[in-house]
């Protein structure tokens, strides 16, 4: 529901990016080896930059979800995300799935990422993203893991069906998933159309899609569920001079690699078209009006 005096169209959205290099995502994994990575050219203070720019010409804030990996080689640029009012967060150490961890490997993750992240930066880190939205129907155990720690939030449900990531059982808006704590889940954005789920959160199909398809999601969800959306990208998706994986398959390369010289116009536009701000900050207000999660998820 819109509060007292607001109207649909006044709906703060959350924003946010995951900080991540080229050489970093799931669509390469199986070609691009992490003891590799340290020779692999770095792109990504470069385009979060860039980002920061664009951020500080629209006016706006919004919430970087960095790994521990690149926070701890590029300390400037962490200092600068906090110092120029946005949130720092956390996207795990090195971009392994959650349901790849286990327990115990997934709490040393979130541990190291967070404090190499806090001592880089300045900033106490409450908020977290799993990689490729890895918290799912496998690993809800993870939540518990983030509560325990004293993470306030996490962003990490693609509440849909996909091939490399989803769990269409979860609720579309924020729920709590532990009995009795105040810890919040807030799923990246889904739209519905023919009683169907539709990805409208960002990434890929922000990249891919016709714009109009964007506004009209985050329009159905501001104006009919009277909910703000959650928006996410990452820097390497404005960079059209990022080097180019030749030995990667022809999906993964599609996936990568379509319409990265329009990403920057269409973000651009994206945020002068909808009011944004940080995820923190939606967390605490969305943390009043969750939803109960179904029982497959309280198990």
């Amino acid at each position: 529901m819109t509060l007292p005096g607001q109207t649909a169209n006044d709906q703060i959205n959350g924003l946010s990016v995951d900080v991540e290099d080229w050489f970093q995502v799931g669509a390469f994994e199986k070609v691009i080896d992490r003891s590799d990575w340290n020779s692999c050219t770095t792109r990504v203070e470069r385009n979060c930059n860039e980002i920061l720019q664009l951020f500080a010409d629209a006016g706006v804030k919004g919430t970087f979800f960095t790994l521990g990996w690149v926070a701890q080689r590029h300390p400037s640029l962490m200092r600068r995300i906090v110092q120029e009012g946005h949130e720092i967060a956390s996207h795990g150490w090195d971009h392994e799935r959650v349901f790849r961890l286990g327990r115990e490997a997934f709490a040393a993750d979130i541990a190291k990422a967070r404090k190499v992240i806090e001592d880089t930066s300045g900033a106490a880190v409450t908020g977290y993203r799993a990689p490729s939205f890895s918290i799912d129907a496998r690993t809800p155990w993870a939540f518990e893991v983030l509560a325990e720690q004293g993470y306030a939030y996490s962003s990490s449900v693609a509440p849909i069906a996909h091939d490399h990531y989803g769990w269409r059982e979860a609720p579309r808006f924020a729920f709590k998933p532990i009995a009795g704590s105040d810890f919040v889940e807030i799923p990246v954005t889904t739209a519905q159309f023919a009683g169907r789920r539709l990805a409208a959160g960002g990434g890929g199909f922000f990249r891919v899609l016709p714009y109009g398809f964007s506004r009209w999601a985050i329009r159905q969800v501001n104006r009919e569920d009277e909910r703000p959306a959650v928006f996410y990208f990452h820097p390497w998706e404005i960079d059209p001079g990022q080097p180019r994986v030749a030995n990667a398959s022809m999906r993964s390369r599609l996936r990568h690699y379509t319409n990265l010289g329009v990403m920057a116009d269409k973000l651009g536009r994206l945020i002068g078209d909808f009011r944004w701000g940080r995820m923190d900050e939606l967390a605490a207000r969305e943390a009043g009006r969750t939803v109960a999660p179904p029982s497959a998820l309280a198990a």
